[in-house]
């Protein structure tokens, strides 16, 4: 396996600019996210996270120097973490397997050489705190994806008990939209759809616990899965990143208001701040926005790897 970096070198290793785009690698690209690109290695895949930032399903023209470095480092220590509770895309032998491919050292510590798998066609999304988007529709209808709620909640307060409340996985630049229990299990299957929400919602209670004892609110996230040809379930892509996840501090947190977060919340405020309409072209980022999110993306980095 790929040895994870210490917070420490992770900080080292973070170039000056951003990383956009990843070409010329000799391998051919199969797909490019929001954030991260796909490329053909055979019997596997290599995904590597670029330094690209998104903000209202938009991306962005500038990003964020190292992000998907730090995105990347996070994301395999809650795969060791959580292989327990369920397989992940991972192969073994990281640094072998890179190293056969070609891949330039700058490249590793964002790179990722995956299982070939068959994504399933929902987002998991498991909430345990009234924030976002989620928040939003309990004002309007006291509930979330058909789970109603008790009267009299307020901003960011604690559920009474982690919500399963799935999306559609929507295109680059289309928006996911919440679907309910009858809609996800048509979209996957009834026995599979019970399990990736059982699976979910476990996960999400492991890492809830474990942010807890180092001092942070698990508020929200979001994982995906894959099959393999038996039918086996991974979990793919990203997890518990501070691009898949809503991070509160602990110290900062307060039931009524909007907590601070270790996300790209501080974009999304800029934005909202110099009134763009939140739909293409996205406007530059000024330079003390860029650095103040790369600092909290670093916090954040520095922070859940000592969980």
């Amino acid at each position: 396996m790929l040895a994870r970096m210490s917070p420490e070198a992770i900080e080292k290793a973070l170039p000056a600019t951003a990383l956009n785009t990843v070409d010329g690698l000799g391998l051919r690209k199969i797909a490019s996210g929001k954030v991260r690109e796909l490329f053909d290695a055979g019997d596997a895949l290599v995904m590597i996270a670029t330094d690209r930032l998104s903000a209202f399903d938009v991306i962005m023209p500038d990003g964020i120097p190292g992000k998907g470095v730090m995105l990347t480092q996070i994301a395999l220590h809650w795969f060791a973490r959580t292989a327990s509770i369920v397989p992940n895309h991972i192969l073994p032998d990281q640094d072998a397997r890179m190293d056969a491919l070609g891949l330039p050292p700058e490249l590793k510590p964002r790179s990722m050489v995956v299982r070939r798998l068959k994504p399933l066609a929902i987002e998991c999304v498991v909430r345990g705190y009234l924030a976002g988007s989620g928040w939003s529709s309990y004002q309007k209808s006291g509930s979330i994806c058909g789970h109603a709620l008790p009267p009299g909640l307020r901003q960011a307060e604690q559920l009474p008990r982690p919500l399963f409340t799935p999306t559609t996985k929507a295109a680059v630049g289309a928006h996911d939209e919440p679907i309910n229990d009858a809609q996800g299990a048509a979209l996957v299957g009834a026995e599979l759809y019970d399990k990736v929400r059982a699976i979910s919602i476990k996960l999400f209670e492991f890492a809830r616990d474990a942010a807890d004892r180092a001092g942070i609110i698990l508020a929200d996230t979001k994982f995906e899965f894959g099959t393999d040809e038996a039918g086996q379930l991974f979990l793919i892509d990203e997890a518990l990143t501070p691009d898949s996840s809503r991070y509160w501090p602990k110290d900062g947190y307060a039931v009524g208001s909007s907590p601070p977060s270790y996300d790209k919340q501080f974009v999304r405020d800029h934005l909202l701040a110099i009134g763009w309409e939140q739909k293409p072209p996205a406007p530059r980022l000024p330079a003390d926005v860029i650095a103040g999110t790369r600092d909290r993306y670093l916090t954040a980095c520095k922070d859940l790897l000592a969980i």
